[in-house]
């Protein structure tokens, strides 16, 4: 679904100053990973490069068929219509209701009309926010007012959801629940890739875990040699 192979970037303008040096990973249909590290470790950049905002200054990053050598400009547009993508920030309407704000995202890439209530009631559902289709965000709680954002890159059934620091605004209980959510996105198989500064949310799963520091992968738990336990 995603792979990064020997991927570094730097940006020109910044003084040439390196984002990514020789990163390489891949994520698979279902799979579950946090990307972590300290504020400038090279997430946001990662996360750019996913959804083709950014280009390898050399190395290749493929997603689901898709490559950062060959894809046109007109087909990043399809790749990020089967991309997910959550922020921190939640991002919604005000003026809309959480059903107005998933249907959005079906309206700006020409669903037919017909079959956007339909997509809207199931994302909805999925996130357990049925009940709350027709308030506007500021009726809702910061957690439901993410969990609105969760339906909205769900409703077009992506390969793969990419979520920055979606629990960065949330507290304790909120966050749990948003994590649940996720889970239960990743076992449908859909691929997940949860960019977080939560390191006691990541030490408290066996989840895997991909560490950033300048710019460079220091620790994947996905490579990292299994602990076999002799019984007697």
């Amino acid at each position: 679904m995603i792979r990064f192979d020997k991927v570094t970037k730097t940006y020109p303008r910044a003084a040439g100053a390196t984002a990514l040096r020789d990163v390489s990973f891949r994520l698979g249909k279902g799979e579950f990973a946090f990307l972590t590290g300290p504020s400038g470790a090279g997430k946001s950049t990662i996360l750019k490069l996913l959804y083709m905002d950014e280009r390898p200054t050399s190395g290749e990053v493929r997603i689901s068929g898709y490559s950062s050598d060959k894809i046109k400009q007109r087909e990043i547009a399809v790749l990020r219509r089967r991309l997910g993508i959550v922020f921190q920030d939640f991002r919604l309407l005000e003026d809309r209701t959480a059903e107005a704000n998933v249907a959005f995202a079906l309206e700006v890439i020409g669903t037919p009309r017909a079959s956007i209530p339909g997509k809207v009631a199931r994302a909805l559902t999925q996130v357990g926010l049925a009940s709350k289709a027709t308030a506007l965000p500021r009726e809702l709680s910061g957690g439901e007012q993410q969990r609105v954002a969760f339906a909205r890159a769900l409703v077009n059934d992506p390969f793969v959801l990419v979520a920055d620091e979606p629990t960065g605004n949330l507290d304790e209980r909120a966050t749990r629940g948003i994590f649940q959510l996720l889970r239960e996105i990743s076992a449908s198989g859909t691929a997940v890739l949860m960019a977080t500064h939560d390191l006691a949310l990541v030490r408290s799963t066996d989840y895997r875990c991909i560490e950033l520091n300048h710019g460079e992968i220091v620790f994947d738990s996905a490579d990292a040699p299994k602990v076999e336990v002799e019984m007697d």
